[in-house]
Parts: C-alpha cells; sequence; structure tokens
C-alpha cells in the first residue's frame, strides 16, 4: 500500500490516500462519460482532506446516494462517494502526484445500467 497526494487544478483542494494501485476504473454512466474522468478506488477511511475542504461542492443526482465532489474554484471533479458501495470512493486519477496513468491497465464498469 502506498501514500498519494493530490489535488485539484488550481490546489486549493488538496487531499491524500493510501491504496494499492493496479487498474484504473473507467465508468461509462453519464456523468463519468462527461467528464471523461479515469478512477482510482481508495477506501472511504483512507482518504483523508489536508486543505480545501470549504471549496468543495457537492453533485447528488437520481437516487442522491453517490455524492460527487467539485472544486468550486477550478471545477475539477476530484473524487466521489460511490452509490453501490459508500464505503469506496472513486478519486480522480488525473489528480494524482507522480502517478502514471498510461501504464495501468484500464477496467470498464457499467454503470449506465445500475
Amino acid at each position: 500500500m502506498q501514500r498519494y497526494l493530490a489535488s485539484c487544478h488550481c490546489g486549493n483542494v488538496k487531499f491524500a490516500f493510501c491504496t494499492q494501485v493496479d487498474e484504473l476504473v473507467m465508468c461509462n454512466c453519464s456523468l463519468c462519460t462527461r467528464r471523461n474522468a479515469m478512477m482510482l478506488t481508495v477506501r472511504r477511511d483512507a482518504l483523508q482532506i489536508l486543505s480545501g475542504e470549504d471549496s468543495l461542492t457537492l453533485y447528488q443526482w437520481n437516487t442522491h446516494a453517490a455524492r460527487h465532489y467539485f472544486c468550486t474554484r477550478c471545477g475539477v471533479y476530484t473524487f466521489h462517494q460511490r452509490r453501490i458501495d459508500p464505503e469506496v470512493y472513486g478519486v480522480n486519477a488525473f489528480c494524482v502526484e507522480g502517478l502514471d496513468v498510461a501504464a495501468l491497465p484500464v477496467r470498464k464498469m457499467d454503470g449506465r445500467s445500475r
């Protein structure tokens, strides 16, 4: 397990997490498709917001079970709490410092049918 640092584009929201990165997840639900995100899976208790928590805005739709967070200043999607498993976050892989996204395999998730 490794510790990673991540932030939004403007650096206002900074967060850290510990996880084993084996793959990226690409979901085909309407929101993930439009934001073109690839995510890492992180346990809820492993994610820590270091700064800018007051700059996060919450977006919910449909069942209002999933919680999608964006920086209010630069608009970047940072992470979301999953509807199917609220103990797990999807973290925007492109926010993670030093992560070689191109070197990781991508698992496709069918969020559209759920």
